[in-house]
């Protein structure tokens, strides 16, 4: 099931006051860890997945790729990405992610910022992404860690003063649909555990270079003691993956 809450005025108003929204990439928890599981991108054609503002796309063109695409099933979101966007060498294009059907070699490098956990069938995008990368290409995502995804509430669990006493996990082996309550709107997520993720990947016939589930950096940390609790259980996934 295709969801396009982003194009929803009052989830999109929402949206655009978050920190990432405003600041770009260096707003982004997880980005220093993002970054750092891309390949060389000089060169390279690259597409993103769920390409919201364009900022990973702009990345890309700085570090040098030579065309980039970006998707998403949101016009508005693709609106302000074409306003923040004076480059030729990207295209924007309205698609939902699980809609893809690139010819072989298409891509250098696929990426996918946050976006996967709310495709349905997860399995079926690494085939397609597969499909268009080039020999030894890249696919480099981000997505909410199963942790965060197996209960929908994705809250902790509170103490009498309110405080926060741990984050609890049930249903985890339970896959599927998620009805979670984000920026004041149900949204639907798709659980899947780790080992879901990779296998996916793998029986595509990608091989994992690395997996991460980044904690807040020190930066960070100094920036908003609050962030301390962000340490306490992981809130992304990240993996890199190879064709060939």
């Amino acid at each position: 099931m295709q969801q396009n809450k982003y194009d929803d005025p009052g989830f999109y108003d929402n949206y655009s006051q978050m920190a990432r929204s405003i600041g770009g990439l260096e707003a982004a928890g997880e980005w220093p860890a993002l970054r750092g599981l891309l390949p060389e991108l000089r060169g390279k054609r690259v597409l993103d997945l769920g390409c919201g503002y364009g900022w990973h796309c702009r990345y890309a063109r700085d570090q040098g790729a030579a065309a980039v695409l970006g998707i998403d099933l949101s016009e508005r979101m693709l609106a302000r990405a074409r306003e923040m966007t004076d480059d030729a060498g990207i295209t924007y294009r309205r698609m939902g992610i699980e809609d893809i059907d690139f010819g072989p070699d298409a891509f250098d490098v696929v990426l996918s910022s946050l976006a996967v956990h709310y495709v349905e069938r997860f399995d079926r995008l690494c085939e397609k992404v597969h499909g268009c990368l080039s020999e030894g290409g890249s696919f480099v995502l981000s997505a909410e860690h199963p942790i965060f995804t197996a209960r929908a509430a994705q809250d902790w669990h509170y103490g009498p003063a309110g405080e926060r006493l741990h984050w609890p996990v049930d249903d985890y082996q339970e896959e599927g649909a998620r009805e979670a309550r984000f920026l004041g709107h149900d949204v639907v997520k798709y659980h899947r555990t780790v080992a879901t993720y990779l296998n996916a990947l793998i029986d595509a016939g990608f091989r994992i270079r690395k997996v991460l589930e980044p904690k807040p950096t020190q930066e960070a940390l100094e920036r908003d003691p609050e962030m301390r609790d962000e340490t306490r259980r992981p809130i992304f996934l990240l993996i890199a993956a190879e064709k060939g």
